[in-house]
């Protein structure tokens, strides 16, 4: 049964090795020499214009949150999609069902206004 998990264990074994040899000789060959302009905060190439520890809106969240909700939607669709023919008729009405609920908060969230940009 042991036997079973050693090709695991080895390539954790190979990747912590990797891991820190290469962070070895990132420290034995790289230049410590930090100048400011190294260490300037920067955006996009350019200086910040504002205060980095400004607020952001709360619309910006919700929408992070809805992308993330129809992100997952569509990762249970995948292999539902796939086991269509194991899973049946039952399987497609709790599809359905799980369809339904997302939709009705996707109506929700559209209706309450979330999805504005104003």
């Amino acid at each position: 049964m042991l036997a079973n998990y050693a090709p695991i264990l080895i390539f954790l074994v190979i990747a912590g090795v990797m891991g820190a040899v290469l962070l070895l000789l990132g420290f034995a060959f790289g230049r410590g020499q930090k100048d400011p302009e190294k260490l300037s905060a920067y955006e996009c190439g350019f200086e910040a214009f504002e205060d980095t520890r400004m607020r952001f809106d709360v619309r910006y969240y919700l929408v992070a949150i809805l992308f993330i909700i129809f992100d997952l939607e569509i990762a249970f669709l995948f292999p539902w999609a796939v086991s269509l023919d194991a899973v049946g008729r039952f399987g497609l009405a709790a599809m359905g069902i799980f369809l339904a609920i997302l939709v009705v908060g996707f109506v929700y969230e559209w209706k309450k206004g979330a999805l504005e940009w104003d």
